[in-house]
């Protein structure tokens, strides 16, 4: 497997498909194996608690895994989610999170991989994610 994006070309194209979340994810290393993404926590991702919420971890996980693919596949907005399941494992703190997602196996119409959720600053994951995409047939 080769990339078919860069961080450049990733972050253009969410910008321009996904302006909804422009300024909430970067995009720090990108490679084949691995995609590292940043969510920039705000107070509207924190829950009561002063935890980030489950919703906003499903988002970065979701976010995450979507780079992992189009970086595989390149730009193809319709390539959604099929499935995800998430394991809380540990309460984050109110701060950034970052997430590292990795393509276990990539097919024509599906992509399946895992990611793992961290807080800055812990050394162990606060969650994980299973997912799978469906990737729209070539016309």
């Amino acid at each position: 497997m080769e990339l078919k994006m860069t961080i450049a070309e990733i972050t253009a194209f969410l910008e321009k498909v996904f302006p909804q979340i422009d300024k909430d994810f970067d995009v720090l290393s990108l490679s084949v194996d691995e995609v590292v993404v940043r969510m920039n926590v705000k107070d509207r991702h924190l829950r009561p608690g002063g935890t980030v919420s489950g919703p906003s971890m499903f988002a970065l996980a979701d976010v995450s895994y979507y780079i992992a693919t189009l970086a595989l596949i390149g730009p193809e907005a319709l390539t959604v989610t099929t499935n995800c399941s998430i394991d809380f494992m540990r309460k984050p703190g109110p701060t950034d999170m970052i997430a590292k997602a990795r393509v276990l196996k990539l097919g024509r119409t599906l992509s399946v991989g895992d990611v793992l959720l961290y807080s800055e600053g812990m050394d162990a994951p606060v969650a994980r994610a299973n997912l799978t995409y469906a990737i729209p047939p070539k016309l």
